[in-house]
């Protein structure tokens, strides 16, 4: 593409252009955030981040090649056109659109957002449209699915950076022979917050539950939930489709962010919304609920009283929700009929990392969950206290340079809802991980726990998992939360390899003197 081509679309952020005359017949060979990543040919688009600030790595990316450079600064001097912008972030995602050729406009883009229930919602919305025969793909925090094809998102990956997303939407639209026509992607609050999903170009955007999470990032609870809301906000601007809008924002009745959101939507007049709960007050609700085996079934009632019948193969009630979601995304948005929804429910029977079962013959029930919020924990505990009459045996800790509220608030319900806790390293990263464990140890003294009885504080997360299930008898539930699917734990600025499946099939495998997998490594 032309450098004077792929700028047109920055019209509305563009503050000026130095020099004013610039070199419109240069070809551009790629758009990069990363001065390491310049080649000749590149866009840098100069991005101050938390951390670096990209306007201080200019020169280099001039050096390594960049013919032109985007950023917001007004002091940048330099030889090549440097076109200044009101937001670096939106105009990264704009161009990595324009170079793609703006894929997001030739597909159905439904956005799954909130605290808990994104990856599993996700599922669910991408089996029913694959259920009712559409070409599909999802771009999750564990994977991106494209077809056939699934690729890994990296370590640690909440919504990948603009210019991977408008990478994968990509590929989804020149997929052959049958390019994918409906995309489901988990939005997070920081993609929403950093512009990341930008031009994407939402068609429906679902909302699961705000509860407290990420304000080490936001910095309080109104900045988080008004950062979620920015989905509301991207239905709005979405460009007119020549399969038409829909518009269409799905939101949980029964959340406290219900009246915060609906008055987000009253602002934009373009956008519908549907509810959906238990409550008589949605749209689409649920009723005549039965949990059997710890799967839920049970009738869904929208609003003109037609009703349908549905069986989840997921564990854990909670699950009515995200199911509940995922019909008004797909019944109630794109139309797909209610007796194909509840098929595509009833297919999904397992999610990497959540409530997953490690099965190597032992006599207690062994569970790896990736519930890493005060919300998720409480859900994930009283699913699992369901499934024995037993003990239940929890591990789980708190991350480092995240919210510091849920540390204690965690160890406060794992303690009150587990017969033994055992707090332990989850990401500490730079902090002092004994200094997170004490915060933790705060909330379980003030829930009644007592410390070397029904919780411990063990450091090492490898040590933690073989002392739980050293603990594990006959019956019992054994459950190890926070981590789920990831696949890396950081301590310092380092990820090393990690994976709790593995480290609970190596230490049950140690148990019972069977070969097994060998315990991942972690610094002690």
């Amino acid at each position: 593409m032309k450098l004077s081509e792929i700028l047109q679309p920055l019209a509305e952020l563009k503050l000026m252009v130095h020099p004013p005359r610039m070199m419109v017949d240069l070809e551009v060979q790629g758009i990069v955030s990363d001065s390491r990543q310049v080649q000749p040919g590149s866009i840098f688009v100069a991005i101050a981040g938390l951390t670096f600030d990209g306007h201080d790595y200019i020169f280099q990316a001039v050096q390594n090649g960049a013919i032109a450079v985007v950023g917001e600064r007004a002091d940048i001097e330099i030889s090549v056109p440097y076109i200044r912008v009101v937001n670096s972030r939106i105009a990264l995602a704009t161009l990595s659109a324009a170079w793609n050729g703006f894929p997001a406009r030739k597909m159905r883009v439904i956005g799954v957002t909130g605290t808990d229930g994104k990856t599993t919602t996700c599922n669910f919305i991408y089996q029913i449209l694959k259920t009712a025969g559409y070409p599909v793909g999802m771009i999750s925090t564990v994977s991106a699915v494209i077809g056939d094809e699934t690729i890994d998102t990296g370590f640690h990956v909440t919504t990948p950076d603009a210019p991977q997303i408008q990478d994968l939407l990509a590929k989804m639209a020149a997929r052959e022979p049958h390019p994918i026509t409906h995309v489901v992607l988990e939005t997070t609050s920081h993609g929403l917050a950093q512009s990341r999903v930008s031009a994407c170009e939402y068609d429906i955007g679902v909302f699961t539950n705000i509860t407290h999470e990420h304000l080490d990032f936001h910095g309080t609870y109104e900045n988080y939930r008004a950062a979620k809301a920015l989905l509301i906000e991207e239905l709005e601007k979405t460009v007119q489709k020549d399969q038409g809008n829909i518009r269409l924002a799905v939101l949980n009745r029964d959340d406290s962010s219900f009246e915060y959101l609906r008055e987000v939507v009253n602002r934009f007049s373009a956008v519908k919304m549907v509810a959906y709960g238990r409550s008589l007050e949605a749209d689409i609700r649920a009723e005549n609920i039965e949990i059997i085996n710890q799967k839920p079934r049970f009738t869904i009632v929208d609003s003109n009283g037609k009703r349908a019948f549905v069986q989840l193969n997921l564990m854990g009630e909670y699950n009515i929700y995200n199911a509940l979601a995922a019909w008004c995304a797909t019944v109630e948005g794109l139309g797909i009929r209610a007796e194909v929804a509840a098929e595509g429910l009833r297919q999904v029977s397992a999610i990497p990392g959540r409530m997953e079962r490690v099965e190597l013959g032992q006599p207690y029930l062994a569970i790896v969950d990736f519930a890493h919020t005060p919300n998720a924990l409480r859900n994930a505990l009283i699913s699992a206290r369901k499934l024995t009459k037993g003990r239940v045996i929890a591990v789980f800790g708190s991350a480092g340079l995240r919210d510091r509220e849920k540390r204690w608030q965690m160890a406060e319900i794992g303690v009150k809802l587990a017969d033994i806790c055992i707090l332990t390293a989850e990401d500490p990263r730079t902090e002092n991980l004994e200094a997170i464990l004490l915060a933790m140890k705060s909330g379980a003294d003030a829930a009644g726990g007592v410390e070397g009885k029904n919780y411990f504080r063990i450091a090492d997360r490898r040590a933690a998992i073989r002392m739980a299930v050293r603990l594990a008898r006959a019956g019992d539930v054994l459950i190890v939360l926070g981590k789920g699917h990831e696949q890396s734990m950081c301590f310092g600025e380092i990820e090393y390899a990690w994976d709790d499946r593995v480290a609970l099939k190596s230490a049950i495998a140690e148990q019972l003197g069977i070969p097994g997998p060998a315990m991942p490594y972690l610094p002690s």
